[in-house]
């Protein structure tokens, strides 16, 4: 994907005179009413749209939705203090007062998530009153409206009730609305993924990064998921099957984009796009995602880069033994998807920590890494399928999707049926899909909160030692861990204080 910088200044003049000359925008000022002129600025707002996705997946969302979940926790480095904002997503203590919270890690994926919104509003507002040729228009509208549903979808997930922005904000006043109810929020999202869908190409006549008619259908889909849609996302969802746009590689581990190849292949319906070097489009989720301290010879083993360095700090994201023991004998993901570093510097007598291997990509430039991040894949629409069709009682097809999937991983096929099916379902979603930021929405839309995390907060406080505690006085879970189970998060403070209205 090309990087385009844009500056939208939405200005206003403000003077008394009604005179036109007085309010026109200079031309050498580049706003929205001068730059919006022709397709290529559209596209260039649009991959400026795309943009924050880089941020999010690399910085935010392991942390609000796979380490706030019983996957992954963070490896304790006593040495290197307390990481609050991290520490308490995983250990399920966010700190709130009055409906809000000062945990930076929340606000900034609120505000990314808004920076979408914001772009894209900008383009809806001006696309249909500029004249260039009409199937590129609809693709890029198209990618537009995916886009502030997606974001919309990340917000109303995290947050329920969010202000909902559906035009640009001209003036500081504007900027401030009313919670919109949940209901509003998705009423809204699946408007705009009804309007996406018939605008994109699929993917064989997609730019490859770029959303297409099959990842629109999918995310929609997942919404009517969330809303217990059944029936419609079923008719949402089988084109998506039948395309023959889609397959899943025979095997998983290749499933994942490499850090220069293999992108955007058979099985992706969606991914983040990175580019390693020095042009900004660079990740570095992988380094985030091991444990510490690590050694640069130790490191070197992961990354392969020519000029490993030290990692110091505290890990994050460090696979649970309770998603270690989740895999069943024989699971081909397990290796796929977990591997094992030593760490000399460790203080805990066994050294030896699980990472997250399916985004250890080898590459060049040690912090800087070109491997995608996978949003949607063709496994996720199977095993959507599935259970689609089981919440419909259509338990013979819901168990043929799930067992493609089962049998890619070696292992044999179900045979149950009902809740029974629908638990083996859930189940396979833990594995097929772990570290891939879905677990805590998982957990969270069937109800299982209490379920779930409750007793994996008495295992983590129970044995300390198993969730990567070092073997040192003081060093055991804090006294507020496990104490905040609420479904949505606080909604930042520091929000709050530009709005009237929370």
């Amino acid at each position: 994907m090309k990087k385009y910088i844009i500056v939208l200044l939405i200005s206003s003049l403000g003077l008394a005179s009604c005179d036109d000359f007085l309010t026109i925008v200079p031309e050498t000022q580049l706003t929205s009413v001068t730059f919006f002129k022709t397709e290529a600025d559209f596209e260039q707002a649009v991959n400026a749209a795309y943009a924050p996705l880089r941020n999010i997946v690399n910085d935010r969302a392991y942390r609000l939705a796979e380490m706030h979940s019983d996957n992954t926790y963070y490896g304790r480095n006593v040495l290197f203090g307390a990481v609050d904002p991290q520490e308490d997503l995983a250990d399920f203590s966010v700190v709130e007062a009055n409906g809000v919270t000062a945990n930076d890690n929340i606000l900034q994926q609120w505000r990314l998530d808004y920076l979408i919104i914001a772009r894209t509003n900008q383009i809806l507002d001006l696309i249909d009153e500029v004249e260039f040729d009409q199937n590129a228009k609809n693709n890029i509208k198209g990618q537009t409206l995916f886009l502030r549903a997606y974001a919309y979808f990340e917000l109303v997930r995290y947050f329920g009730s969010v202000p909902l922005h559906l035009t640009p904000v001209a003036t500081r006043e504007e900027s401030a609305l009313p919670l919109s109810s949940e209901a509003e929020v998705y009423a809204q999202i699946v408007a705009d993924l009804e309007a996406a869908v018939p605008l994109l190409p699929p993917k064989s006549q997609q730019q490859l990064g770029r959303v297409t008619s099959g990842a629109a259908r999918t995310l929609l889909a997942n919404v009517y998921i969330n809303l217990e849609r059944w029936s419609d996302a079923e008719a949402m969802l089988t084109p998506v099957v039948t395309s023959g746009e889609y397959s899943l590689i025979p095997n998983y581990a290749m499933a994942f984009s490499d850090n220069a190849s293999n992108k955007n292949n058979a099985e992706s319906v969606f991914e983040v796009q990175f580019l390693e070097g020095a042009a900004g489009l660079n990740g570095n989720f992988i380094y985030q995602m091991l444990p510490r301290p690590l050694l640069k010879e130790e490191l070197v083993e992961i990354t392969g880069t020519s000029n490993p360095q030290d990692l110091d700090g505290e890990g994050n994201n460090i696979p649970t033994p309770d998603i270690i023991a989740a895999y069943e004998d024989g699971d081909e993901r397990k290796d796929a998807s977990i591997g094992y570093v030593f760490l000399s510097n460790s203080f805990r007598d066994d050294k030896i920590y699980p990472y997250i291997k399916k985004y250890a990509k080898k590459h060049s430039q040690h912090n800087n890494t070109g491997t995608n991040f996978p949003v949607y894949r063709y496994s996720e629409v199977l095993l959507f399928m599935a259970e689609i069709l089981n919440e419909q009682g259509k338990d013979g097809e819901a168990r043929n999707y799930l067992n493609q999937v089962r049998d890619r991983a070696g292992l044999g096929p179900v045979s149950s049926s009902g809740s029974e099916l629908a638990d083996a379902i859930f189940r396979e979603r833990r594995v097929e899909l772990a570290f891939e930021n879905k677990r805590w929405f998982d957990i969270q839309r069937k109800d299982l909160i209490e379920e779930i995390i409750i007793p994996y907060g008495q295992r983590v406080v129970a044995n300390p030692l198993d969730y990567y505690y070092p073997p040192l006085e003081g060093a055991v879970p804090r006294p507020n861990v496990f104490t905040n189970l609420n479904k949505f998060y606080a909604l930042p403070a520091a929000e709050s204080d530009l709005s009237p209205y929370f």
